[in-house]
């Protein structure tokens, strides 16, 4: 009996801590950030679409506003000789490996009413977050080989 009363008690504990963990990944990524600079895992000269809308070289220096009460958010293109405005998203996190603190980030394309038109969206990792700086890592295929695409944020404000 005794036993059974440890077990069930280390499994709530561990219970309890998951939500959090991924609730205050919430909190800390709540407000608007800067997406930096992407990087790849492999040198040279690649094309890559970016969600499926623009390129490596428009995405960079986006803004992003998240909102996590109701998973929620926008990106804004703002460089020139791309095509410029506002892109509406939903995201998920879903907690992966807490010892390693990589979290399942999901993130779909919508339209102004948070409804997406063909349901897809993107796996990607969310490798590190702290208050000031984000880093998503997106793995693809290239050539029969793991390809990884790293975007580096950082926060510009609550």
């Amino acid at each position: 009996m005794k036993k059974l009363s440890l077990i069930i008690m280390v499994l709530s504990v561990f219970v309890a801590c998951g939500p959090k963990t991924v609730q205050q990944s919430k909190k800390v990524m709540k407000g608007y950030w800067t997406l930096d600079k992407i990087t790849y895992s492999e040198t040279g000269n690649f094309n890559v679409m970016m969600f499926d809308d623009v390129s490596k070289e428009c995405l960079e220096g986006s803004s992003w506003r998240f909102i996590p009460n109701n998973n929620t958010g926008v990106y804004t293109i703002n460089t020139n000789d791309c095509p410029t405005g506002d892109r509406n998203f939903v995201f998920s996190i879903r907690e992966m490996n807490q010892e390693g603190g990589l979290y399942d980030f999901m993130l779909k394309p919508t339209d102004a009413k948070n409804k997406s038109a063909d349901g897809r969206g993107f796996r990607l990792r969310l490798a590190q977050l702290d208050e000031n700086q984000m880093q998503w890592q997106q793995t693809v295929n290239l050539e029969g080989k793991p390809f990884k695409i790293n975007m580096n944020f950082f926060k510009t404000e609550q």
